[in-house]
């Protein structure tokens, strides 16, 4: 099974482009199932049924989810009855929303598990991602899951890589989000789980992880808060592919696309 993880998309512009990039891609990589992280979709931060329904039309077999999911009060009720969109399952005292599902592709069930990190994020207070990894893959094996992906949404890099090595042999491909910046380190690990600690973002280059450069600047030179606003202009989209072998669970190839 060919998996095609997508990272953060950013607002409508991202939307757009994953709407005119999406459909060639699925053809010319003979993807069987897309994932993509949506926490930032909606134009102004966060996710609206609005943008999560879009996605899914494009082709979204499952949306992740991070520290914004819950952001906008709108998509609450959404997140509860939709079992495809997810929102980190660790985050502590989250009332809406879960952080996994099992999509069942008739020859074999695959299982998306949703997890934030803890450093740098400590204002979300979200538990043990290690703990609440655990106890996801022991569900999703009892779900009879031959294949599990997990979307791992945290700042820190060795946070990331740390429960990548933990999870080596758990599950069948493990990426990053959150920082927007994709990583050349995609690999697979020695007991099979592919692996790549960010798989970047969906939204314009000519920003700061998808928001005006100059206002980034401005914040960053002299504490200029003004309100975050999302740049224009040409757009990129980046993900990571995971072959992954139906019967085993392994990942066999790994490919890392920026387009």
């Amino acid at each position: 099974m060919r998996i095609l993880a997508i990272g953060d998309v950013c607002g409508s512009i991202g939307c757009e482009y994953v709407r005119k990039s999406l459909p060639d891609l699925k053809r010319k990589k003979a993807i069987d199932m897309v994932i993509i992280n949506a926490e930032n979709s909606a134009d102004g931060n966060g996710i609206t049924p609005q943008s999560a329904d879009y996605l899914q039309k494009l082709g979204a077999d499952v949306l992740t989810g991070g520290n914004h999911s819950l952001r906008r009060t709108e998509v609450y009720e959404y997140l509860d009855q939709n079992d495809s969109v997810l929102r980190p399952h660790n985050l502590a005292d989250a009332q809406n929303g879960k952080g996994y599902c099992l999509v069942d592709f008739g020859r074999v069930q695959v299982a998306v598990i949703n997890l934030s990190g803890k450093i740098y994020l400590e204002r979300l207070g979200s538990e043990c991602p290690f703990a609440a990894a655990n106890m996801l893959i022991e569900k999703a094996r009892e779900d009879g899951a031959k294949i599990i992906v997990v979307d791992f949404h945290a700042e820190a890099t060795s946070e990331k890589r740390a429960l990548g090595l933990y999870l080596d042999g758990k599950v069948s491909a493990f990426f990053g989000t959150h920082t927007h910046v994709q990583t050349a380190d995609e690999q697979i690990l020695q007991n099979g789980t592919g692996y790549i600690t960010d798989i970047g973002m969906t939204g314009p280059i000519d920003s700061v992880l998808g928001v005006k450069k100059e206002i980034i600047i401005n914040r960053l030179k002299s504490n200029d808060m003004s309100k975050f606003e999302l740049a224009d202009g040409e757009c990129m989209l980046c993900g990571c592919i995971f072959d992954v072998d139906e019967q085993s669970g392994k990942t066999v190839n790994i490919e890392r696309i920026c387009i």
